[in-house]
């Protein structure tokens, strides 16, 4: 590989040994930083005049910096695995727990022996496992909850993130307590958010993922007949996955399943929702007892007002 490719592959960003493994010597590299057309980002690495300095290549600067052993995580690693659509402005790096190195501006440490089964290599950077990374990013990130939901739905399986949480016991108290919410295996927070205000109304007879033709219905009451389907953002943002809900929606009405429609248009309206469960239960329960046979539909509502609170109901 051409020192051009190497420097186009990298984001602009090499290391003192990749130049001179290319003909370029120290002395070159670094009269070329003296002179401005090389940029300096860490001992030992440098960007290529006519680069920018993007995510990736700060990513790749501390990890080339850090040294072989050292392995990108949190935020940074999600950003190199493409959980998160923009890169934090601290790069997080582990490293092994012997090493005695010093950390730079832009770069944190977190000195750790990490197993083997939560590393991996991709473009040529050591990181954390995408269910390492979604663990650890929840926790760092503001909006946890929904970034985790994200990660679930769209880049790495359950099961995979609580095995990495297994492997971690005592460090994630934080980490467990999102997890738990997780377990539901509802599909999106606003699917968790639903189950818990029916656990916490005694409302029983409810299942989730209930099989209705090709498809599966979010929550459905089989007995009553009652199909609920919820319209949280987390999962619903993407155009396919909302025109394949509301072909399935079609579909049940054709059927004469009844239903109900349940639109949740933010992640976060667990404490409002909450506090008017204990009130709601017991309508929504008759609705279901009431109605739900007979095919009529029913509807759990959210109201955002004014003072940034949100009311709910059955009707």
């Amino acid at each position: 590989m051409s020192f051009e490719d190497l420097v186009a592959r990298q984001s602009g960003v090499v290391s003192l040994a990749q130049a001179a493994a290319h003909g370029y010597s120290a002395d070159r590299v670094h009269r070329r930083v003296r002179e401005g057309r090389w940029r300096r980002l860490h001992p030992g690495v440098v960007l290529v005049g006519g680069h920018r300095l993007t995510d990736e290549g700060r990513v790749r600067a501390a990890w080339l910096w850090a040294g072989e052993r050292a392995v990108i995580c949190g935020a940074a690693a999600a950003r190199w695995q493409g959980l998160l659509a923009s890169g934090p402005t601290v790069v997080d790096v582990t490293v092994p727990a012997a090493l005695h190195r010093r950390p730079r501006r832009g770069v944190r440490f977190r000195r750790r022996d990490l197993p083997g089964e939560d590393v991996t290599v991709l473009r040529g950077v050591r990181v954390t496992r995408p269910g390492l990374t979604a663990l650890e990013t929840a926790v760092a990130v503001p909006d946890g909850s929904a970034f985790l939901d994200r990660a679930l739905q769209r880049h790495v399986p359950f099961d995979e993130v609580y095995r990495a949480y297994c492997r971690s016991v005592g460090s994630w108290h934080s980490a467990g307590t999102l997890l738990i919410a997780a377990a539901d295996r509802a599909d999106s927070a606003a699917e968790r958010l639903v189950v818990r205000l029916l656990r916490g109304a005694g409302i029983g007879g409810w299942v989730l993922g209930h099989p209705f033709g090709p498809w599966r219905i979010d929550l459905a009451f089989p007995d009553a007949k009652v199909a609920v389907e919820i319209d949280g953002w987390a999962w619903h943002v993407d155009h396919d996955r909302f025109a394949n809900d509301r072909r399935k929606g079609n579909a049940a009405g054709a059927d004469r399943m009844g239903g109900a429609q349940v639109h949740l248009a933010r992640h976060h309206e667990d404490a409002a929702l909450g506090d008017r469960a204990d009130r709601r239960g017991a309508r929504g329960r008759r609705m279901i007892t009431e109605r739900g046979a007979g095919g009529a539909q029913a509807h759990l509502t959210r109201r955002s007002r004014g003072d940034g609170t949100v009311r709910c109901g059955w009707r």
